[in-house]
């Protein structure tokens, strides 16, 4: 899988990339540890909340994880040793948050905990501030997102083979989770969403073929139905449409799509509503959906609990996103409760400047791949945490930005200095005066 996928194909067929500039698989210069450094960053986000088949240690899972960002801020150093960076307005304002989260950390309110968050976001803020070098706007980090990430499903495949039962324990209700490395429905949904849209993109702006792609596409889109992940969902549909239309202008290929995606939709619509509505529920009642499972109340309770002006403004330092012993699920609430109001400017400012350049930006798969992150993770945010601390949002964001970073120009050469003729002393003295 990592062969086709450097070469510019998805796992199970040779690439179909027409080369256009700025779009190549992996340029010349980028050279392949950056795929190591941006897998171990993958790594480190994966989380070691779980049970699993072999019980292992959570502290042994975190030094794992921990471990994997300090090796990847290290190779990422040694790959980069003349700290050659590219100005970038999403690393400016992911290092403000950074600051801001120091700020509200060292009143240790949230215990020190959120002084060793700050320093793990410092090595990851860091580490992309490193890998910015070879932000050019090609789809490079796009493949090393897609293949990792199918690599992550892979191990959740893996365990429903071998324990299905602990796979899909009755504790989640029957959903899907990672029963060899330790994940949730919700992340195992978020992996494959976003896997998926970027694949179609690519099929669509001839970047790989049909067959390659299906080797992503059908096992997760089996994997994300299993988690009965409604955001996911949601937002992998939502995503996907903005994107497409985005190249609707410009792209026969993604018209033809997006009709046929209209009409399967309302075949399915049609025909499957009663089905549909099973999964959508999960066997929920309406009124508990109508609560959204119950975080509403959580977050009622968050934003009635008095605060010092202080905690306003700059929260009460990073923590593990929950608030009373509850799950927050609400991205821009839980940045409120750690961050404060300049952490929800922040994060918001984030947002608003990437969505505003892709609109900048002249229709092309790139800007297409940036705008589906990008759609995804605002969607995603309603109730999922992650956009105010390192983790696998933030690692999307950060991939749009390298899709809507403009190619570095390239320096010209010198022009070498063609020597005047040496014009022989005879011939000078047959001259007309």
């Amino acid at each position: 899988m990592d062969g086709d996928l450097m070469r510019g194909g998805l796992p199970g067929g040779p690439a179909t990339a027409i080369p256009q500039p700025g779009a190549e698989a992996r340029p010349a210069d980028t050279p392949k540890i950056v795929g190591t450094v941006w897998g171990l960053l993958v790594l480190n986000t994966l989380g070691s909340a779980g049970a699993t088949i072999i019980p292992l240690p959570r502290s042994l899972i975190q030094l794992v994880t921990m471990g994997a960002l300090v090796a990847a801020f290290a190779l990422a150093l040694v790959v980069n040793l003349r700290l050659r960076i590219r100005a970038s307005a999403f690393l400016f304002l992911l290092t403000l948050l950074l600051v801001s989260s120091v700020i509200s950390s060292v009143h240790l309110e949230s215990g020190f905990g959120s002084l060793f968050r700050c320093f793990r976001l410092a090595l990851f803020v860091g580490t992309l501030w490193l890998l910015s070098r070879w932000w050019d706007g090609g789809l490079t980090f796009v493949r090393h997102h897609i293949r990792l990430y199918f690599a992550v499903l892979g191990t959740v495949a893996a365990g429903l083979v071998v324990s299905p039962g602990a796979a899909m324990p009755d504790l989640y209700g029957g959903r899907l989770v990672g029963d060899l490395w330790p994940l949730t429905p919700p992340q195992i949904g978020q992996y494959a969403a976003v896997i998926i849209g970027l694949t179609v993109l690519l099929v669509l702006g001839r970047r790989t073929n049909g067959t390659s792609a299906a080797v992503v596409i059908v096992p997760s889109l089996i994997l994300l139905a299993l988690t009965h992940t409604r955001t996911a969902t949601l937002g992998l549909i939502i995503g996907l449409a903005v994107a497409i239309g985005s190249l609707i202008l410009t792209s026969a290929a993604a018209r033809r799509f997006f009709t046929w995606a209209v009409v399967c939709a309302t075949v399915a619509a049609v025909g499957f509503s009663s089905a549909l509505q099973t999964w959508f529920l999960r066997g929920q009642s309406q009124e508990y959906f109508s609560s959204l499972t119950g975080r509403a109340k959580v977050w009622d309770a968050l934003l009635a609990a008095p605060r010092t002006t202080g905690e306003k403004f700059f929260g009460v330092g990073l923590g593990d996103k929950s608030f009373g012993g509850l799950p927050i699920d609400n991205s821009w609430l839980a940045v409120y409760n750690e961050q404060g109001l300049i952490g929800v400017t922040l994060v918001a400012a984030i947002i608003i400047v990437l969505g505003g350049v892709a609109l900048l930006r002249p229709p092309s798969l790139s800007r297409a791949c940036a705008i589906f992150l990008i759609s995804y993770c605002a969607i995603a945010s309603y109730t999922e945490v992650g956009l105010g601390d390192a983790s696998p949002y933030l690692l999307h964001l950060a991939v749009a930005a390298s899709l809507l970073t403009a190619p570095a120009a390239a320096t010209p050469l010198p022009t070498p200095e063609v020597p005047r003729p040496r014009v022989p002393r005879w011939s000078r003295r047959s001259e007309v005066p």
